[in-house]
């Protein structure tokens, strides 16, 4: 078992990373390379040897192999993204840049999304390092740059570019799963992540007629693009259920006993309450408007107009999704992807999954472990690219009144200490057995 200086420690660097500010802002506004020379330092320390890799200055990646007892065996990797999304500090009840440590609560932009995760890969290391404690298999450990934007500078470029390291690997861990949902109801359930959705962000194009704005004009681009935005943003995408997504439906309707035979997807969500909210965003598509642009004054009509969309589609309706698309916009709207990732899928029944529940079982026994696809996206996607199954496991016991999903992005994002124990204790009984 991880020994009690890892409990300290991953409470530390934790903090420590938060107070590196890695805010990643899109279009190459972001500096990882602190974040990754904190973490190198702390593998070298455990007697590994960290190489760190750029394809942008400053954008810097962190890699490590830990060897396993069985060279036989598949390697494991073990990664996480070092960037976060930009926090106005104005909005937040304590700076998200402190990392400060209050009332048993760590605070700051990354303590669940995902410097946290980060934190508890160092720390077991470094326990393991202390205790003499190697691996059943090869683990590849990977801190990442430009999760939170395109991945180009992160996974993408370590896919792409340094293959090798990676050899051997298999399967992998990393965001976003094995956190504790409430249910309302006394239940803990804790979601694995078996799946994601495809990302299809979107930029629709509109022309027209420029002119005077007091003219009539029937070739207005904003208007185009308006009436296409509003067709998409109304759009109601059909049911469409993945394996994963079926598999959680089936762990959550025997778990509060559902007849779900003869009950249609929609009323069988209604049945599941607050839980549904765990499976809701992946029954179908979606695609929501999300940037506008067009004009530069007000009594000029321009002759472009932009807008962009988050699109996310599910495994196998790629080419439905284009179509609808196709549809939607009509024949004055031009749309195209301004990012483009494949969806994912992997087994539940897998000797990993079943892995990964025992070890959340033995220290949340009352805790229900399902499978569940996530609606967004994580650097998975671009390790699948060298025949890497992903899983999302960043295990955290939370209490009913902290809103994990809501944190995600959002103000005042936090995680209490004792989360970040039970996540070293469960990381630590997985990744020995793995």
């Amino acid at each position: 078992m991880a020994d009690r200086l890892a409990l300290d420690e991953v409470v530390e660097f934790t903090s420590g990373l938060i107070r590196i500010d890695t805010a990643n802002r899109g279009d190459g506004d972001c500096r990882e390379r602190p974040a990754a020379e904190y973490a190198a330092e702390r593998l070298a320390e455990a007697g590994l040897e960290p190489l760190l890799l750029e394809r942008t200055r400053g954008r810097t990646n962190v890699v490590a192999r830990i060897a396993g007892t069985d060279p036989s065996a598949d390697a494991l990797l073990v990664h996480g993204h070092l960037d976060v999304v930009p926090a106005e500090a104005a909005d937040w009840r304590v700076h998200p840049f402190s990392g400060e440590v209050r009332d048993g609560v760590v605070w700051g932009r990354g303590a669940v999304d995902m410097k946290n995760t980060d934190a508890m890969i160092l720390a077991v290391a470094r326990s393991w390092a202390r205790q003499g404690v190697r691996p059943r298999r090869d683990l590849v450990v990977a801190f990442t740059a430009d999760e939170e934007a395109s991945a180009e500078d992160g996974s993408g470029f370590l896919a792409d570019r340094h293959p090798e390291l990676f050899e051997g690997c298999t399967e992998a861990i990393g965001e976003s799963g094995a956190f504790t949902f409430h249910d309302g109801s006394g239940r803990e359930i804790y979601p694995v992540a078996a799946g994601e959705r495809g990302t299809a962000w979107l930029k629709l194009t509109a022309r027209g007629r420029t002119g005077h704005g007091s003219k009539v004009n029937r070739e207005n681009a904003v208007t185009r693009l308006a009436a296409a935005v509003t067709r998409i943003g109304e759009h109601k995408w059909p049911l469409r259920l993945t394996p994963t997504v079926r598999a959680a439906l089936d762990a959550l309707t025997t778990l509060y006993g559902i007849e779900a035979g003869t009950i249609d997807v929609d009323t069988l969500l209604e049945k599941l309450g607050p839980t549904a909210r765990l499976v809701e965003a992946t029954v179908r598509n979606s695609a929501n408007p999300t940037m506008l642009n067009a004009g530069y004054k007000v009594n000029v009509v321009p002759g472009e107009a932009v807008a962009y969309v988050d699109g996310r589609c599910l495994a196998g309706t790629e080419e439905e999704f284009a179509a609808t698309l196709d549809e939607l916009t009509g024949p004055d709207v031009h749309w195209e992807y301004a990012h483009r990732e494949v969806a994912l899928q992997a087994p539940v029944d897998a000797p990993l999954f079943a892995k990964m529940r025992t070890a959340v079982e033995e220290f949340a026994p009352g805790g229900h472990v399902v499978p569940y696809c996530m609606s967004g996206g994580t650097d998975a996607k671009q390790f699948s690219r060298l025949g890497i199954t992903g899983y999302g496991f960043s295990p955290l016991k939370l209490p009913a009144d902290l809103d994990y999903q809501a944190l995600f992005h959002g103000v005042d994002e936090r995680v209490p200490v004792e989360a970040l124990h039970f996540g070293v204790r469960v990381l630590d009984r997985f990744l020995r057995t793995a």
